[in-house]
């Protein structure tokens, strides 16, 4: 099993993945200018600002996680030849990690968030914050869809993982 090529891999589909956090960034600044430039109604000009701070979190998101991966990918063929062992072992424990932090912040956390946020729209009656609770469902929704995904794939990588730490070790 070449574990280097399987993380690399890995690594290389993150990087392709959080170019959706960077798409959606744009479609929402771009809905930002449009509700700026075209809205006539009180709602839609309340969409503006909510829409404007979506784009900009995706945005950071999608940057800070292309060049994290993207460097990562980088440092998988030092790490590998200083040190199998010690790499499969270091990238087991992060992969690990962060299937937890999914557990409780993506499938947990998320659509608590997103429960709450359906429900305020009803009680609230300005048109910004129904606004931004509309678009904060629509941010943590891509948020959902992009980090589905990817955590089926480090799922599967975390599997491959086990496997090779098993080979190396005997």
């Amino acid at each position: 099993m070449d574990i280097l090529k399987i993380a690399t891999d890995w690594a290389k589909a993150e990087v392709f993945s959080t170019r959706f956090f960077i798409i959606f960034a744009i479609l929402f600044l771009i809905a930002s200018v449009g509700f700026w430039q075209l809205g006539k109604t009180e709602i839609a000009k309340a969409y503006m600002i909510p829409t404007l701070v979506t784009g900009a979190l995706l945005l950071i998101i999608g940057l800070g996680l292309f060049y994290t991966n993207k460097s990562r990918i980088k440092q998988f063929e030092e790490a590998y030849n200083n040190n199998a062992i010690t790499f499969v072992e270091a990238e087991l424990e992060r992969a690990e990690s962060t299937l937890k932090e999914y557990k409780n912040i993506v499938f947990t956390a998320i659509p608590i968030i997103i429960a709450t946020c359906a429900l305020l729209i009803i009680f609230l009656k300005t048109p910004i914050w129904r606004a931004s609770m509309i678009t904060t469902i629509a941010m943590l929704v891509v948020i959902l869809l992009i980090d589905g995904t990817a955590h089926a794939r480090i799922d599967a990588y975390n599997k491959q993982l086990l496997v090779a730490i098993k080979e190396l070790k005997n």
